[in-house]
Formats: C-alpha cells, sequence, structure tokens
C-alpha cells in the first residue's frame, strides 16, 4: 500500500485544517451515474464545517459548498 497516496486524502478535520491554512490547492471528486470518480473542480478551501467544505476555484474564485458526505477530496 502506498501511504503518500493515502495521505493525500482529506477526511479528517485536522486534514481540512492543515490545508485551508496553508493554502494547498484541493482537487474535489465526485461519483458520476457511472459509479466512476471524476474531478469536478479545483481550488482553495475557504471553510469547513463537519457536513461541508466550501471551495473557492482556482481559476474562476467561485465558491461552491461540497458535501463531505458525498465527495473526496484530494491535497495536489
Amino acid at each position: 500500500m502506498n501511504t503518500d497516496r493515502n495521505s493525500r486524502y482529506l477526511s479528517q478535520d485536522i486534514h481540512f485544517f492543515a490545508a485551508a491554512l496553508s493554502e494547498t490547492l484541493v482537487s474535489v471528486w465526485e461519483e458520476d451515474p457511472a459509479s466512476v470518480y471524476v474531478e469536478i473542480e479545483r481550488g482553495y478551501i475557504e471553510c469547513y464545517t463537519p457536513d461541508v467544505v466550501r471551495i473557492r476555484n482556482e481559476e474562476t474564485g467561485y465558491l461552491t459548498h461540497y458535501s463531505r458526505d458525498t465527495a473526496m477530496f484530494q491535497r495536489m
């Protein structure tokens, strides 16, 4: 098992806190209708709660909220 690859995924509050504090670029993945995860956005964590993560888009600056239950977050 590649631990470096697994350490890139954000799942705990401390992961989101560190990524937000360091302004780390984050990739957001969601499942498509074929049950395959696809990258839907890249950006920076603006805010997070136990249920939702708010991402500021890398290119446009728009803010989008993603459920922590349905989306997967990965450090770039």
